[in-house]
């Protein structure tokens, strides 16, 4: 049996212990704070108040018609965008009670929206045709997709409007004759032609569909078109 060592004033005196394995103490990760209210939009009271209705209603009017853009523009289908927009509108009324705010609720939205639009396009028929349960919220989602698409159309209108008052008039005047009037090809070919002259019908035509390529091609380079 080993002997403990005695000082000589008598005190006992103990050795440093063996080095040996120690456990690895790791900093604990602090968990992620919550998104400051101020983050949530017109949405903050409501969540605040746990109003998931409210909070609802408040993010379809101020984030809805750029989220209803955001679909049109990938999925490249205004009625596909639609419908998309109306399984998000249940997704955001779904999951709202559980929405923690760690993260500001139109990121949240955005994320909601591209979960959607993922679905559809690897379903297309998955859920078409459903509605909300709650009759005020789906009144408001119809709004904002009536809104919205209206007014994408009436920009789309406007741009190419733009791009057909830069052709030539004889130009614009097949345009508005055969697309806006609908006349007949042998109606255009009797406004076009000159006094004791007839003009081609087929050649008419090819080179309306030139016309047309080349104002496709015009509005392309415009962001018009996909």
């Amino acid at each position: 049996m080993r002997a403990t060592p005695i000082a000589a004033n008598g005190t006992v005196r103990y050795g440093r212990p063996s080095p040996g394995p120690f456990p690895v103490v790791r900093p604990v990760r602090a968990p992620e704070p919550l998104a400051r209210m101020t983050d949530h939009g017109r949405a903050a009271p409501f969540l605040e108040a746990g109003d998931h209705r409210g909070a609802a209603e408040a993010v379809l009017r101020e984030y809805g018609p750029q989220l209803l853009g955001y679909l049109s523009s990938i999925l490249r289908n205004d009625a596909d965008a639609a419908e998309v927009f109306s399984q998000f509108t249940e997704d955001l009324w779904r999951g709202l009670p559980g929405f923690r705010r760690e993260c500001p609720v139109r990121v949240w939205a955005y994320r909601l929206a591209w979960h959607a639009a993922a679905r559809h396009l690897r379903d297309p028929y998955r859920g078409r045709g459903r509605r909300l349960e709650t009759h005020e919220l789906s009144r408001i989602a119809d709004e904002v997709r009536s809104s919205a698409l209206l007014g994408r159309r009436e920009a789309r209108q406007r741009g190419i409007d733009r791009l057909r008052a830069r052709l030539q008039p004889d130009e614009q005047t097949l345009l508005v004759l055969r697309l806006d009037r609908g006349l007949s090809w042998r109606e255009v070919a009797t406004v076009l032609a000159d006094e004791g002259d007839a003009v081609d019908e087929p050649a008419l035509r090819k080179r309306f569909e030139r016309l047309k390529e080349k104002l496709a091609r015009m509005a392309r380079e415009e962001g018009l078109l996909e």
